[in-house]
């Protein structure tokens, strides 16, 4: 299906949320809390089925309490329910004092409050230390809710599929959009205009992340933005692209050559790097340490000469965030596991000739991975 109109009409599996609280818990002696402020809404959403803008989420071991403001009053009790935590979270609605108010009151005097480190600013972390008072520790913590949200269950991973259905449709739609690129001096940033449409009219939430769209010397920049550039016969066009559904994300890049099949030095870099995701997409498996993968696509890359010009990691995580772990690059010691949902995405970037980059994402299964991407990458334009 390529026409307009949201694609799926068929329910997914719901979300497991009611037990997320509890094995948040369990890291809490490892991290050396007593509980957790959580302030990474992506974190606060994993937790509770929360999606509003504002929130801070505190958890013990006896409870845990959810604040927002009062645009959110309904909908907080509403998404709260429909996750299976309205009965285990308490909600305060109010003011941004209120808010800090019910937190500091709902900790007491417990010792140790953990902090998420990478989310809350220096001057977020004096304020909090002003209002628990002295005998309260603020103790940075990294990674306990994202080390919990790194293995999928099936729900997540049927938002992430569903997603990256929606997007692998959408660029079927707009790849006759490039065939007349040249005829119709398409630019790179209506390609992109287009591919997000495409998308939302499909039924995502929005895109993954700003859509890169590089056509020509720009497809040398690995982020390069979509701009006025004039899409040409022979160029090399880098596609990077992904659709939210239901808060979860897909990515996907595909590179093609306008106008038929690329010539010399480029035609090597499609070759070089295509083999270099087929390895490192081959190399995904249960017990695999990531920063493996990356050798893989790596190896590849080196040998034809361009190990320079390999110039970022092999993949990353992904779901609620476009980037989470595990990190998939030189040195990543994470080992991945079923469940695990991560790209592999090798590139050669060559200034003044072009650059080329694949990327699949990919879910860890029992025996091995399963694409969750599916458009092919050898679409003759």
């Amino acid at each position: 299906m390529t026409g307009a109109g949201p694609l799926f009409a068929e329910p997914l599996p719901p979300l497991d949320v009611s037990g997320r609280l509890d094995r948040l818990r369990e890291t809490f002696p490892k991290a050396g809390v007593d509980g957790l402020l959580v302030t990474a809404s992506a974190n606060i959403r994993w937790l509770t089925g929360f999606t509003g803008s504002a929130g801070l989420l505190l958890v013990t071991s006896e409870r845990a309490v959810l604040t927002s403001d009062g645009r959110y009053r309904t909908q907080s009790q509403e998404q709260l329910a429909q996750a299976g935590v309205a009965s285990v979270v308490d909600i305060v609605i109010g003011g941004a004092q209120a808010q800090r108010e019910a937190m500091v009151a709902a900790w007491g005097a417990t010792p140790n409050l953990g902090l998420e480190a990478d989310d809350v600013t220096w001057s977020g972390q004096r304020a909090w230390d002003e209002a628990v008072g002295a005998g309260v520790e603020l103790v940075p913590t990294r990674g306990c809710v994202e080390a919990l949200r790194q293995v999928k269950d099936a729900g997540e991973v049927a938002r992430m599929e569903r997603a990256a259905a929606i997007a692998d449709d959408a660029l079927a739609s707009v790849v006759p959009l490039l065939v007349r690129a040249e005829a119709e001096s398409v630019t790179e940033a209506f390609v992109a205009a287009a591919l997000d449409h495409a998308m939302r009219v499909r039924g995502a939430e929005d895109s993954a992340f700003e859509t890169i769209v590089a056509s020509g010397p720009n497809s040398a920049k690995p982020h390069a933005r979509p701009g006025d550039r004039q899409i040409r016969s022979g160029d090399p066009v880098v596609i990077d692209f992904g659709a939210i559904y239901e808060g979860y994300r897909s990515d996907m890049t595909r590179t093609f050559c306008i106008g038929g099949e690329p010539h010399g030095e480029l035609a090597r870099v499609f070759s070089v790097v295509a083999e270099s995701q087929r390895v490192g997409v081959a190399a995904v498996a249960p017990g695999v340490v990531a920063g493996d993968v990356d050798r893989a696509c790596r190896d590849v890359i080196a040998e034809a000469g361009w190990a320079e010009r390999f110039e970022h990691g092999t993949g990353h995580g992904v779901g609620l965030d476009i980037h989470e772990a595990p990190s998939v690059g030189p040195g990543a010691t994470a080992i991945l596991a079923p469940g695990v949902v991560a790209t592999v995405e090798p590139g050669v970037y060559l200034a003044g000739v072009g650059g080329v980059r694949i990327e699949d994402t990919l879910v860890v299964v029992e025996n091995g991975r399963r694409s969750l991407t599916m458009f092919p990458k050898d679409v003759p334009l």
